[in-house]
């Protein structure tokens, strides 16, 4: 028996389709199909990302992230993994139709509402027809002015970009390494929204970078040139750089240890270096010590020294990470889409199809981390 409130027009199954991965593995043509029978989560159910205030929804579009690849090797199985292993349902990051409500009269959204929702704690659940999301981290979806598909590709990585460009200032020299991915190329529109006087992002597809909607000022390949030889950058160097990609603070210090001339100002100037991620991109984490190892100490480590003995020489180094546990950053980030001022943007291969063959080419995507923005797979329609 299901426990909320649905319309009676509304017929939820029993059983759905859905995406599983059978086991850990890096390769999805081998853990990764389309199965029939999976049972319907109900609002009785403990979600596989074990957050609370649930409601139900049939799914119409899934956004891909890093988290969702990691997940699904392994490497982090003992932190992310679902409970008891797989087989499991990936994809965190969505957009689709509420079925059902919990029977509160507190509750802000309604049987029909087409909404958007992150991921909560883990990514996994959301690749079917019908999913557990978190009311928390939700919003509704503006009617008409969003497709599905970009309000998936909104939540899951341009939430980050809209945190990230609040910490860009008015007269900003900003550059952003990982330019053309799905938190870069949000991040280069917000970046001149917030008055940055100049963007350069680094990626593989430069002419993409300085086309619409990224408009950077400067795009670099960092296959042919290396950003930090630059003489021009190192002439007049940026106030801001936002690591998107890995492994770049690394060899700001390194330059400050020969003596060179570096390409971002030192913190006594106001020069500030933001990252997402730790300096390697693939990783294992099998426990909480493991995981401070590559998370917590280099980072406070560094953000120490950069402001005390280092700070005339090296930018305020800052790991930004955690996403707030609430809707407040969804709600801003769609109400920016829906004003105009910030456009989806999704890899040119997408949407993929829900198939086996569409999910394995997608998730082979988002796994090679060359992916032209978001990465999404189109369930079903309204």
């Amino acid at each position: 028996m299901r426990v909320g409130k649905s319309e009676s027009a509304t017929v939820i199954p029993d059983t759905m389709k859905a995406a599983r991965v059978s086991d850990y593995g890096d390769d999805a043509a081998k853990v990764l199909t389309i199965e029939e029978g999976v049972k319907v989560p109900t609002l009785e159910d403990t979600p596989p990302a074990e957050f609370k205030d649930s409601m139900l929804i049939k799914v119409l579009s899934v956004a891909l992230a890093p988290g969702d690849v990691r997940v699904m090797s392994g490497k982090t199985r003992e932190l992310q993994g679902p409970p008891g292993g797989p087989p499991y349902t990936p994809g965190g990051d969505v957009c689709g139709i509420v079925v059902q409500v919990p029977e509160d009269e507190k509750c802000r959204f309604r049987v029909g509402q087409r909404v958007a929702a992150r991921f909560l704690n883990k990514p996994m659940g959301a690749l079917g027809e019908y999913a557990l999301v978190s009311m928390s981290v939700c919003d509704v979806v503006p009617d008409d002015s969003i497709s599905s598909n970009e309000a998936a590709a909104l939540v899951s990585s341009a939430t980050v970009a809209v945190i990230l460009a609040d910490r860009i200032k008015k007269g900003d020299r900003v550059l952003i390494f990982g330019a053309g991915g799905g938190v870069g190329s949000h991040l280069c529109q917000l970046a001149r929204l917030r008055g940055a006087s100049f963007v350069a992002g680094v990626a593989r597809d430069t002419q993409r970078l300085l086309e619409k909607p990224l408009c950077c000022d400067q795009a670099i390949d960092y296959t042919a040139t290396d950003p930090f030889s630059i003489q021009t950058f190192k002439d007049d160097p940026f106030d801001v750089i936002v690591d998107l990609s890995c492994g770049n603070f690394p060899k700001i210090v390194a330059s400050k240890s020969k003596s060179k001339k570096s390409i971002i100002k030192s913190a006594s100037k106001g020069g500030r270096y933001y990252t997402t991620n730790p300096d390697k991109p693939v990783f294992e984490l099998h426990s909480w010590y493991g995981a401070m190892k590559v998370f917590l100490f280099p980072a406070l480590w560094r953000a120490i020294y950069s402001r005390s003995i280092y700070r005339y020489s090296l930018p305020s180094y800052s790991y930004v990470f955690a996403l707030p546990e609430t809707s407040d950053i969804v709600t801003r980030t769609l109400n920016l889409a829906n004003e105009g001022e910030l456009q989806a943007s999704i890899d040119p291969q997408a949407p993929f199809p829900f198939t086996t063959e569409g999910l394995r080419d997608a998730f082979k995507l988002q796994g090679s981390y060359h992916a032209k923005g978001k990465v999404v797979i189109s369930v079903s329609e309204e």
